[in-house]
């Protein structure tokens, strides 16, 4: 009996000490599978650094080089200009500066007509698809057409229902309809800005369908079923329903097609080549212009610098407004 009882101490003291001794051994496994995912990460992290950071390093050292095409072999020896390239960008009693400054404004508008139209339709087009109807299917794969051709292909086909002689849409606008008194020119002009809107909003309104529609699978159908009981018609319900539940959606889909549509490239150089309509002169292409037309690197790339930036500023002033925004809703129903 003694025996036995000084011998249970021992056997208990074994037993934690194997208990304390196996998450040591079983440490580095964990440590190994913690850090696989990172491990697995890696190689995209080093080709997003490769692809996108170091061409925005060296443009912003090129932005204070006095980079011309006389220093295009070896951009490393053009002489540093400071802030010079950034007084000329922002000198706007100088034509650079004034070209820059009116490339902005048409850009500014642009880009809220196009977002906003993106969004109205898009979101219009998602809600009526809500119902169920035969061919319901089939309309949202055409919905969805625009968004999946390819840019170049699309745009190139608007260029030639732009023309003028033998254009579709002058055809129909001025031989069919009779609503202008003669063929328009679309593609220069005043009217180019409409034709690129027209072309931007056919091609991101599908986008914008396509993330609405999406947001709306996650709306209770029990809402809507109980909003019509008490009477709510379908207005109300969009209004008190459909729009306060979309909004987490809204928010990200609009910065999301803002940043796309002021930064847009392929629409504009695709329909209208190197040198954009003063109408239509956005300022990714105008960056473009001074930078390889014009060949004065330094100064696009001080453009493009400050395009970023603003960019930046009116990303940061959007996501501090919606997320206040969102909290001041959420303090107002608790």
């Amino acid at each position: 009996m003694t025996t036995t009882a000084l011998k249970e101490p021992s056997v208990r003291g074994s037993s934690s000490g194997a208990a304390a001794r196996e998450p040591r051994r079983r440490r580095p496994g964990r440590i190994r599978r913690i850090g696989l995912p990172y491990l697995l990460l890696l190689p995209a992290l080093l080709l997003e650094l490769l692809v996108h950071l170091v061409p925005m390093v060296i443009g912003i050292v090129m932005s204070f080089k006095e980079l011309t095409q006389f220093y295009i072999r070896d951009w490393g020896t053009a002489p540093w200009s400071g802030l010079g390239n950034y007084k000329v960008s922002v000198d706007f009693d100088a034509p650079v500066g004034e070209a820059l400054l009116h490339s902005f404004f048409v850009t500014v508008g642009f880009t809220l007509l196009s977002v906003g139209l993106c969004w109205l339709i898009g979101t219009t087009a998602a809600i009526y698809m809500q119902d169920t109807f035969a061919g319901r299917g089939l309309l949202r794969a055409l919905f969805l057409v625009p968004y999946a051709l390819p840019v170049y292909a699309a745009v190139i086909t608007w260029v030639f229902m732009f023309q003028h002689d033998n254009g579709l849409v002058n055809h129909v606008l001025h031989d069919q309809l009779h609503l202008t008194d003669k063929p328009s020119f679309w593609l220069i002009g005043d009217n180019s800005f409409y034709a690129l809107l027209v072309v931007s909003v056919w091609k991101g309104w599908p986008f914008a369908f396509l993330i609405v529609m999406a947001g709306l699978q996650n709306i209770p159908r029990e809402l809507y079923e109980a909003a019509a009981l008490d009477g709510a018609g379908m207005w109300q319900q969009i209004r008190r329903i459909t729009l306060p539940s979309l909004r987490p959606v809204n928010q990200v889909l609009v910065l999301v097609l803002f940043l796309w549509t002021f930064n847009d490239f392929n629409t504009p150089y695709v329909l209208f080549g190197k040198a954009a309509p003063e109408a239509a002169d956005l300022i990714s292409v105008h960056i473009y212009q001074a930078s390889f037309v014009t060949w004065n690197f330094g100064t696009g790339s001080a453009m493009s610098v400050l395009l970023l930036l603003f960019l930046l500023v009116v990303t940061g002033v959007y996501l501090v407004l919606t997320s206040r925004g969102s909290r001041g809703r959420r303090a107002a129903d608790a």
